[in-house]
């Protein structure tokens, strides 16, 4: 019997799955910032927790919080995924979540925070390139407009004509480049597992394969030797539900309603939130060059929504039958 999760497709309702997504992970850089360089809570003191534990905990905490939940709700016979696709969501998780975070963490530290982000957002180009070579769509001009503005106003947001400067080392200049291709490849390939089954089911797989990753690469008893403080704890389980859990919920939600392409333009709101909630809850300036990003982000945002020609929704691998 072919399993297939059962959701009509409705474009405005992914664009918002999508943007509350971004928006939560605009919420938890800042907080990601502000812990692994010892400013957070400054007057009460949390010690510094490095960015590696950041990813690290935020992925395995949350895979600990939802696999009781789900087995609570559906047990275990429907929380189970078909072998195959079990497999993929575990790829899903190794080379897509876990992979992209962690070398979007090793990019910042070869080179700095605007050469890894607007290295990475080249993501959306290298869905379009793909998805117009497997014939899932066609290069139309208001597609390939959004694509474009969408880098360029990411470019612009995050200040590289601004004051901030790219630095190209070789190494850092790779693992942004390989963050970009996992950023890419997990929004090509969830979409079509999406396609077949519930997102939270995907979800957990997908959160079990990127623990296993983190795990392998940082060892338990590494974290435990850290002697992290209960207030430190909470904060780790806080900064998980709000960076992984709660906004990759939503963004497989948006994937089930809309491809690829369209999903990861809007996904370049993320950069968007992050400045306007510094600038909300910091007192940081936007310049003139970022509030012009902004909207040209904004605007790829709606361009891409427009019909562009028709778009062959098929699935990258056949239903499990």
């Amino acid at each position: 019997m072919t399993s297939f999760s059962h959701v009509r497709p409705h474009a405005l309702r992914g664009y918002v799955y999508i943007a509350a997504a971004t928006c939560c992970w605009g919420l938890s850089a800042a907080l990601g910032r502000a812990a692994f360089t010892g400013r957070l809570f400054a007057a009460g003191g949390l010690p510094r927790i490095g960015p590696l534990i950041l990813a690290q905990s935020r992925t395995t905490i949350s895979l600990l919080v939802l696999v009781p939940l789900l087995l609570l709700r559906l047990g275990w016979t429907k929380v189970a995924l078909p072998r195959a696709d079990a497999a993929r969501a575990l790829l899903l998780g190794v080379l897509g979540v876990a992979a992209s975070n962690f070398f979007y963490y090793a990019a910042i530290e070869k080179t700095n925070v605007a050469t890894a982000i607007t290295l990475q957002y080249t993501a959306p180009v290298l869905v379009l390139v793909y998805m117009v070579a497997r014939r899932r769509q066609r290069a139309t001009l208001l597609r390939v407009s959004a694509v474009l503005l969408s880098v360029a106003g990411c470019a612009l947001a995050i200040g590289l004509l601004g004051g901030s400067r790219l630095r190209l080392n070789p190494a850092g200049v790779a693992a942004a480049e390989i963050a970009a291709f996992s950023f890419a490849f997990y929004n090509v390939y969830a979409h079509g597992l999406l396609l077949r089954h519930d997102r939270w089911r995907v979800l957990l797989y997908a959160l079990l394969g990127a623990a296993l990753f983190w795990m392998f690469l940082n060892p338990p008893w590494r974290v435990m030797a850290q002697h992290y403080s209960s207030q430190q704890w909470l904060f780790l389980l806080v900064f998980a539900v709000l960076s992984v859990l709660v906004p990759f919920s939503l963004y497989f939600a948006g994937l089930q309603h809309l491809d690829a392409t369209r999903a990861i333009v809007t996904s370049c709101l993320e950069p968007v939130f992050s400045i306007l909630i510094a600038a909300v809850s910091l007192g940081e300036l936007v310049r003139p060059l970022q509030a012009v990003g902004i909207a040209i982000v904004l605007l790829a945002t709606v361009l891409v929504q427009l019909p562009g020609g028709e778009m062959r929704d098929v699935a990258l691998l056949e239903p499990i039958e």
